[in-house]
């Protein structure tokens, strides 16, 4: 078995792509439109070769979801996490829970939010 990706629903594919990509630094590997069903996916990565990817839906005549109670949170390790969330931040990124020790341990996280108010967690190693 292969971890492959994980799909979220996004209201505007454009704006998300654009948070991901220029904000997270991910990069766009592929993205198809599917006319009959009215909808787009956008898959986003390290590189090409690296799974698993974020999958992006965009369902063309919704513009929000209701994220409700059941999702958590995303998790990307990174170097620095006080330069990445002040670089984040210069790029229009919102950072929500600014870097430090995490409530219960010594391990320094951060989280963000993307446009659709999804949560991530930025995890320094």
């Amino acid at each position: 078995m292969q971890y492959l990706h994980t799909m979220i629903r996004v209201g505007n594919l454009d704006r998300s792509i654009q948070f991901y990509t220029e904000v997270l630094g991910l990069k766009l590997q592929r993205q198809k439109d599917f006319p009959g069903g009215k909808f787009t996916l956008a898959f986003l990565g390290v590189d090409a070769d690296s799974e698993p990817f974020l999958e992006l839906t965009h369902n063309w005549d919704t513009q929000s979801y209701n994220l409700g109670n059941g999702y958590g949170h995303m998790a990307f390790a990174v170097k620095d996490i006080y330069k990445t969330c002040e670089a984040m931040e210069t790029r229009g990124g919102k950072v929500t829970r600014p870097p430090g020790a995490m409530k219960h341990g010594t391990t320094v996280i951060a989280f963000v939010e993307d446009p659709d108010g999804y949560k991530i967690e930025l995890i320094q190693r």
